[in-house]
Order: C-alpha cells, then structure tokens, then sequence
C-alpha cells in the first residue's frame, strides 16, 4: 500500500510518500519512496502581519498543484495533509484552503499544537527503547516548538509552545514565552533528572546530525549543540551559507532552532538527543495507516 502525507508548515511544505510493507512479525514497515520539500516560508508573512500574502498563497497553490502531479503519478492510495502553526494564525486561511480544494481536489485540516504533538509521537520510537528511561520528542519548527514526554513506559504528557524558529527571528518571541516553558519543563519532568533522552525532529536538528559527522544511531550531546551554537551566532548569513554549504532558508533558522533544543534540554536535564529523522509527515502517514485499519497489503 502506498500512502503519502502533506506537512504544510512555518517554513516549509513536505510531500512524503511511502509504501507500506507487512513484516514478518506482523508490524508494519514504512519505507520511504520519496520526500519534496519546497520552502514556503508562510511564518514571515504570517508572525507579523497576521495574514498570508497574496504571492505566499500562489506558492502555496503551485506548490500543492505539484504535489497533485507526484500523488499521481505515484499512484498514491491514500493520503493527509495536515498544515501547523502559520496556517493556525492566518486569518486568511480558510479562503486558501478553500482554494487550493478547488483546484487541486487536496483537503487541508489544520491542526492544533496538541494534535501536532501527537501525531510526532505516531513515530513510536521510544516504545521500542529501554523502558527504564524517559524520553522526550522535541519537534522545533518555524512556528512552534511540540514536546512530548514518555516516561514509566507510558506517555506523561504532550505540550506545545508558541516558540519557533522564525517567529524568534521576527522578534515574536518574548521572555515570557520562554518562562513559561521553563517552569512547564521543570515541573512536568521533575524526578527523570539525568535519565531522560531525546529524541530530535526538524530539519535543523537533521542538518545539525549530518555537520556533525556523526553514525546514524549514535546521540547528539547538550555539550555539542552549545558548541554548535555558539559557532554558528559568530557567522553572517552570507558566512553560515558558506562556509557550512547551507541554503539560505536554512542558515537562517538554524541559529534560533539550537537555542531551542538547547533550552529544553537544559531545562529538562536532558545530555545526549537522538535524530533518528522522523518529522510530521512520518507521523501522519503511520497515523493515516491505523485509521484504514487492518488492511491487507
């Protein structure tokens, strides 16, 4: 079975397709065929003025004619998709969404935080580690940063935060915001000191895992990201983009996503984070598959 999912978010949109394959075990296989990401960049208009601009929603709808093609042309079965915190804030979003429905038979649910937590935590990840530990996902987007904690082999708690990449870039982001994830932080993991892992989603994080040179399956410490970021405030744009072959839309936003994942972990007591490159998308296409139910492949 293939399926594919569509992740519309601050900073950009995600097509991923992926065929479904029935193990021997009788647990399902996500094997990814393709993923197209096209940056957007809908947080830019949207922090500031509140609204989507004209020009940002025709590349929406180019974007998702495209996205159109490729469902079809990889004959795809089934599909979601699923826009975040930029389509949460645009008051204009409903007319686009109308639209691109229109012209492109494409129906776009916008999601809450909770839900956008939820379907990261769809991945599944830390059910298959060691249920000694606690594990936290921390998902930093452009608009908001989704965190969600495993702990007691169970699901503690799901959280979002307004707090993002590029709305810290448009100045969005105030102390307050950043006080009150601190003390949510500190107060729901209190008693995991020092035995919680996390688990990394984002493009920034899997660009941080490939600088780093590091084996896949191998963490990320709190100490290298400090590093990473401290490195990384002392570039220009121009010099990021250089020096470390970034494109643009990415030597941007890496700088706020560090301080982020710093943060967190900082305040959660958390030293080593694995990126074992899951995102939304992966999230709604496993969920999509349990709600088809038990389908034969």
């Amino acid at each position: 079975m293939r399926l594919a999912a569509i992740d519309i978010g601050s900073n950009a949109a995600r097509l991923l397709i992926s065929d479904v394959i029935q193990t021997d075990n009788g647990k399902p296989y996500f094997q990814k065929i393709n993923l197209v990401r096209v940056p957007l960049r809908l947080g830019f208009d949207v922090f500031e003025k509140k609204e989507i601009s004209h020009e940002k929603e025709m590349m929406i709808l180019n974007t998702l004619k495209a996205y159109r093609y490729l469902l079809d042309a990889y004959n795809v079965a089934h599909y979601k998709a699923a826009a975040t915190s930029a389509m949460r804030d645009a008051s204009n979003a409903q007319k686009i969404i109308q639209r691109v429905k229109d012209e492109t038979g494409i129906d776009i649910e916008v999601i809450t935080g909770d839900a956008e937590a939820s379907l990261i935590y769809e991945n599944h990840i830390a059910e298959n580690l060691d249920k000694s530990r606690a594990y936290m996902y921390i998902d930093v987007g452009g608009g908001s940063t989704e965190l969600t904690f495993f702990a007691d082999g169970k699901l503690a708690f799901k959280r979002s935060f307004n707090i993002g990449t590029i709305r810290i870039l448009k100045k969005q982001v105030d102390e307050w915001h950043w006080d009150d994830m601190k003390d949510f932080i500190k107060l729901a993991t209190r008693g995991h000191d020092n035995d919680t892992i996390a688990i990394g989603s984002g493009g920034n994080i899997n660009k941080i895992f490939s600088l780093s040179k590091r084996k896949e399956g191998k963490a990320l410490t709190l100490d290298m990201l400090k590093d990473y970021y401290k490195e990384f405030s002392n570039f220009s744009l121009a010099d990021r983009m250089r020096l470390y072959n970034l494109r643009e839309d990415r030597a941007d936003v890496i700088v706020p996503a560090l301080q982020i994942y710093v943060n967190v972990m900082r305040w959660a007591n958390i030293p080593e984070i694995y990126v074992p490159k899951i995102g939304l998308a992966d999230g709604l296409i496993q969920h999509l598959y349990g709600e088809l139910g038990a389908v034969k492949l």
